[in-house]
């Protein structure tokens, strides 16, 4: 083995080399630097250390006499003779042929960028831990990459089989048993079983670019093979033997088959009957998952209207009260399971009908394509057509405003009222018809007939009250006066305070209310139950009925008359003076 010398020719060992103390710098030359924002090479210019370069230490000489030595050859020397006889037929010959372009070289990653090789592959893994299986059949796929000799494995994923699964190996260069060497795709083939760090994966199976490769490489690929099941995993899919009857009713299957499923309807619900009010798009939804429904508005931009975002929020919506659970209100929020019979389904929602929820009537137009399908496939009876909605809408035809039953507060105008509009008015009165009988009163004199089942002494009893009965006229109202008599057991005073007295047997609707024409003398006048016989009047009666002889009928007025006519002859006979 040679020895290495120093510049004075001594071994380059310790204690023989020696450094020259007036040397500073050690370091390398920079040849790399950055030029209008690129990078850019340079041949250096010194050496280590700042130390001249070996080319431009040689001498002169040295490269005259490199360049006058000819190269040698396979075949000998070239004769100069001949180089210049070469040289002086290039003046008299035709030019020299042109070289043929060279193809340009393409690195072997770039060609092979983006190749990979596919093999579908399994192993069996052994179970210890288990009585129903003792092993398992895990499937992987096997990716070789061609432009660095690289694989990996992954293991796709499972549902509910409770393993690690995914990435199994990353991508390297797999080693084989003999130390030192590694897999090439030219050791894989279909049929084979790939042994790595101890695990064998059988190749089943590859996809059509990995077989075409391999058939241009001249490699013959063994016939594919099934990839076997996992005897446990089909067992398990297997229904579990039951030895009791099965519920027909699964609490869990509508949550589970109708999660996220909705039916959308678009409807108009019409609001034109109560005050300021007009005909409003919506959209309603029916949930599938737990038979509730939501009601939203379709708000149009400058509209005028509150930003409602819900109309009705999402609940169940009674159709059908148990008996002796009507309740007034009918839209109370607080229906339980145990007072409804029976809730709003699918099959009450009508495409093209009118649809009353909560007490408002929504007319259902046109739904969307889920819905279509849905009642498609499960309501075959029912037929979905669209109905064309006018640009203008109107009332709806066939409506008309209903008004609920008198609930007994009240007089039956203040009732009403409350029904017209949200904060009830006074009902309006007639101004003219008080004005021009303010102050006018007509008075009868009244008494009790006892009631059919009531005692005698009940009955002379009430032989001895006597009432006032006044007539306003003012407002058509009647008010009853008892005279308070000493020890008769009646406190007296006021019996009926002023209000309108309908007519028996008459509707609460459409009542008739008493009128002057009805007070004749003798005549029976009922008063919420109570029956009152009119036995005298006033002279101020008869001369009103005698002015205006048009308000009340002749019979009425005659009996009148005959009272009066009566009470002067007999106090013509006592010798005293009329009243």
């Amino acid at each position: 083995m040679a020895r290495k010398l120093d510049n004075n020719g001594l071994p380059f060992l310790p204690g023989f080399s020696f450094q020259d103390v007036t040397k500073t710098a050690f370091h390398r030359p920079q040849t790399l630097s950055f030029a209008r924002g690129l990078a850019m090479a340079q041949p250096p210019r010194l050496g280590i250390g700042l130390e001249p370069l070996l080319a431009e230490q040689m001498l002169q000489e040295e490269l005259s006499g490199m360049a006058a030595d000819m190269p040698d050859f396979t075949y000998g020397a070239f004769d100069t003779k001949y180089i210049k006889d070469l040289v002086n037929l290039s003046y008299h010959s035709d030019p020299a042929p042109a070289h043929p372009e060279t193809q340009p070289f393409i690195p072997s990653y770039v060609t092979l960028d983006k190749k990979v090789l596919c093999f579908k592959a399994y192993f069996k893994e052994d179970i210890i831990n288990s009585r129903e299986e003792k092993d398992c059949v895990r499937h992987v796929v096997i990716y070789y990459y061609l432009e660095d000799d690289t694989m990996n494995i992954s293991e796709p994923w499972m549902p509910n089989s409770g393993m690690l699964q995914g990435q199994r190996l990353k991508r390297h260069n797999f080693p084989k048993k003999e130390p030192g060497k590694f897999y090439h795709w030219k050791d894989l083939n279909l049929g084979i079983d790939l042994d790595v760090y101890g695990v064998k994966y059988h190749i089943a199976q590859c996809d059509l670019f990995t077989k075409d490769f391999m058939q241009r490489q001249g490699i013959i690929l063994n016939l594919p093979e099934d990839m076997p099941v996992d005897t446990y995993l089909m067992k398990r899919k297997k229904p579990t033997p039951t030895y009791t009857t099965p519920s027909e009713f699964d609490s869990r299957y509508q949550f589970l088959h109708m999660d996220r499923k909705v039916l959308r309807f678009f409807a108009l619900w019409d609001d034109s009957l109560s005050e300021l009010g007009e005909i409003l798009p919506v959209t309603i939804h029916y949930f599938l998952v737990d038979d509730t429904v939501e009601i939203k508005e379709d708000h149009k931009p400058n509209s005028g209207r509150f930003l409602f975002p819900v109309l009705m929020q999402r609940l169940r919506i009674p159709k059908k009260m148990k008996p002796g659970h009507e309740q007034f209100p009918s839209c109370v929020m607080e229906d339980s399971v145990e007072e409804v019979e029976e809730y709003f389904s699918p099959k009450d929602f009508q495409v093209g009908e009118m649809v009353k929820i909560l007490g408002r009537r929504f007319l259902l137009y046109n739904c969307d394509d889920f819905t279509r399908e849905f009642y498609h496939e499960n309501y075959p009876e029912m037929t979905i057509k669209s109905i064309q909605v006018p640009k203008k809408m109107g009332k709806f035809e066939g409506m008309q405003r209903e008004i609920p039953p008198y609930n007994g507060f009240g007089s039956l105008e203040d009732s009403l009222q409350s029904c017209l509009s949200l904060l009830p008015t006074p009902p309006r009165k007639n101004v003219v018809k008080m004005l021009e009988n303010e102050h006018k009163v007509l008075r009868y004199v009244a008494g009790l007939v006892s009631h059919k089942d009531a005692s005698e002494t009940q009955r002379r009893k009430d032989a001895d009250r006597v009432f006032i009965l006044s007539y306003f006229l003012s407002d058509d109202t009647v008010c009853l006066y008892e005279n308070p008599k000493h020890n008769s057991g009646f406190k007296g005073g006021m019996f009926l305070k002023r209000t309108r007295v309908p007519k028996p047997h008459t509707s609460v609707d459409n009542p008739v209310f008493y009128s002057p024409s009805d007070f004749s003398i003798g005549a029976t006048v009922d008063v919420f139950g109570h029956r009152f016989i009119l036995k005298d009047t006033d002279l101020y009666v008869l001369n009103y009925m005698e002015d205006h002889p048009g308000m009340v009928p002749l019979e009425t007025l005659e009996t009148i008359r005959q009272k009066f006519k009566s009470e002067f002859n007999k106090k013509a006979e006592q010798n005293e003076p009329p009243s």
